[in-house]
């Protein structure tokens, strides 16, 4: 809870009077689609990660008419250094479900943030957006 879900509070908390004063700005906060999934054995990790979708969506409420948006990504299994004690079966769990089935790389998360913190999504703000080859789907 503290690095997951106090982390993103204490950056935005510090950044939002510069925000303020610059008239608006993107927040994005990474979740993870485990909070979407209900993976078992891990509710720890789902409890902070939830964490961070309530609290984009609360903020997105505190600071949209300042010209502040708030949105999440919940990126799924990636590989990376991250990923590498994560147990064979998790990997072939996502490797099973995803309607894209190869492998998560961090090169797919870079379009939709670089999308997010754009001025074209100005308009979006509150939502969390999984990216995860179709592993949830809602």
């Amino acid at each position: 809870m503290t690095v997951n879900a106090r982390g993103p509070w204490l950056v935005a908390r510090a950044l939002l009077p510069l925000m303020k004063a610059g008239g608006g700005g993107r927040i994005v906060n990474l979740a993870s689609d485990a909070a979407l999934y209900g993976s078992p054995r891990l509710a720890h990790y789902i409890a902070s990660k939830g964490a961070v979708i309530s609290l984009t969506r609360a903020m997105a409420r505190e600071t949209g008419d300042l010209g502040i948006t708030v949105n999440a990504v919940a990126p799924g299994l990636t590989e990376g250094e991250s990923s590498v004690d994560i147990p064979a079966e998790r990997h072939e769990l996502y490797r099973l479900n995803r309607a894209i089935s190869r492998p998560q790389q961090p090169a797919d998360l870079v379009g939709l943030i670089a999308f997010l913190v754009g001025d074209e999504s100005g308009y979006i703000t509150g939502q969390t957006f999984a990216v995860n080859g179709g592993f949830t789907m809602h």
